[in-house]
């Protein structure tokens, strides 16, 4: 099952337009300004959630006569609309999905360091609870890796990072040029930063520890 939630971050329009059109959406979310975002890329959300105070009058008026479910939160509250969102994906697919299946996560980053930060801390919250949420942009993937091992498909010569949330990671991995074998990784180290595959598939193992795996986008 596919569920995508789009926040309210920087989108290259295009590529988002792209994106969506050739992935099978089963359901998409909107936080707020991100049913800003879904429609300007020609998807209506079909949950617009948060306390609606940056999408536009416009946007919100299209979402009501498309029939998008609309959750109104209050103004003051202790959740950003991103995590209410997610909480609302999250539902959803213990509801009618599996516990492998991904959220899909766009429009996350941009200028802002600390809802980007923010951001990253919900995926490693997630992670610790067994959901993977894939934070996707035009220029990279990110998603929390727990101890285990994911195949991950790529092309030669892409770029992959591993970057430890928890204060050391041990890590193995097969298929790069800068191979880990029981390697540990330091929360204050950028030792995973750039690596590259030699091949179109690598393995990661996590024996130990929280990573945060950061897979640049082919080139075209």
């Amino acid at each position: 099952m596919q569920v995508a939630v789009i926040a309210n971050g920087e989108w290259d329009l295009e590529w988002g337009r792209e994106e969506l059109r050739n992935r099978p959406i089963d359901i998409l979310i909107a936080a707020d300004g991100g049913g800003d975002l879904a429609l300007k890329v020609g998807r209506i959300p079909d949950v617009l959630i948060g306390d609606l105070d940056s999408i536009s009058e416009e946007s919100f008026k299209i979402c009501q006569n498309n029939n998008t479910k609309i959750k109104k939160f209050p103004k003051e509250k202790d959740e950003t609309d991103l995590e209410l969102a997610l909480e609302f994906a999250e539902t959803y697919l213990q509801a009618y999905g599996r516990q492998e299946d991904e959220i899909l996560l766009y429009a996350a980053g941009g200028k802002r360091l600390d809802h980007l930060l923010g951001n990253i801390a919900l995926l490693l919250g997630y992670g610790q609870k067994q959901r993977i949420i894939k934070m996707i942009d035009k220029n990279y993937q990110a998603w929390v890796m727990m101890p285990g091992t994911k195949i991950i498909s790529g092309q030669r010569g892409q770029e992959l990072s591993l970057l430890p949330l928890s204060e050391k990671a041990l890590v193995n991995s097969q298929g790069l040029y800068y191979e880990l074998k029981d390697l540990t990784l330091f929360q204050n180290s950028p030792r995973g930063i750039s690596n590259v595959f030699t091949q179109d598939c690598v393995t990661i193992t996590v024996r130990e520890g929280i990573v945060l795996v950061v897979l640049r986008a082919k080139e075209q």
